[in-house]
């Protein structure tokens, strides 16, 4: 496969996405693995010259996960000279035998524009890249060492999905359209990383006025059966 052309790109301009996904009990994130090196990395690309930089994004997720509708959020641009490794980029090229020279436009200084996406687990049939040699789902506390500073990426995607979990309704795209909160609970726990108390949880989140009630999800017959629930305006 041809090299990319850097006359199609913005110059030291590079995206990184953190695709979040909910396995039912886990959350996990998407990583390449780079042919012939061990290496693994967060999806990511380049813009290009006639492109928005959203658009770009939503090009790479698709062509990763196969997704058209995707939540994307803009969250942190990073830009340390931890990015500046010339001979890691020549050593991906090198495993899929192809040389690039010292002046080769992917090896300059890039600032990288990070988004995270909430992605459905179920839907999704993860596609390698011209560089890659394989893509698939890690556990968020299972996740290998990452290139360049991806790992802190992850670590900064995650603290901000935390911190606005309520306000923006995330976890909205990691559960079915209608949920119970035994369910929307365990997307919580995941995302947070600690056990909630099940009664303060269900109250606080009545009390946001955020849901909407359904009919009880009966199976075998329980008097028991737990109600749905689905997002206001959604």
């Amino acid at each position: 496969m041809n090299k990319p052309d850097p006359k199609d790109f913005l110059p030291h301009i590079a995206y990184d996405s953190v695709v979040f996904g909910f396995s039912g009990d886990q959350l996990k994130i998407l990583l390449m693995e780079y042919h012939n090196t061990g290496w693994f990395a967060l999806p990511g690309g380049f813009v290009k010259i006639d492109e928005a930089l959203d658009n770009a994004v939503q090009r790479g997720l698709r062509e990763r996960t196969g997704l058209d509708e995707v939540y994307l959020e803009q969250f942190h641009t990073f830009g340390s000279m931890e990015r500046v490794k010339p001979e890691v980029m020549k050593k991906i090229f090198k495993a899929r035998n192809q040389d690039v020279s010292d002046d080769y436009w992917m090896l300059d200084r890039f600032i990288s524009v990070a988004y995270y996406a909430l992605i459905d687990y179920e839907k999704v049939e993860p596609k390698k890249d011209m560089l890659s040699d394989s893509i698939g789902w890690y556990a968020i506390d299972q996740i290998p060492e990452l290139i360049f500073d991806h790992n802190f990426i992850v670590e900064k995607a995650l603290e901000h999905l935390r911190t606005h979990l309520d306000q923006k309704l995330l976890s909205v795209n990691l559960l079915p359209e209608r949920f119970t909160m035994k369910e929307l609970q365990t997307v919580y726990e995941a995302i947070l990383g600690e056990s909630l108390n099940r009664a303060n949880f269900q109250r606080k989140m009545l009390g946001l006025g955020i849901l909407e009630r359904h009919e009880k999800l009966f199976s075998g017959g329980s008097h028991k059966a737990p109600y749905l629930y689905c997002f206001k305006g959604k």
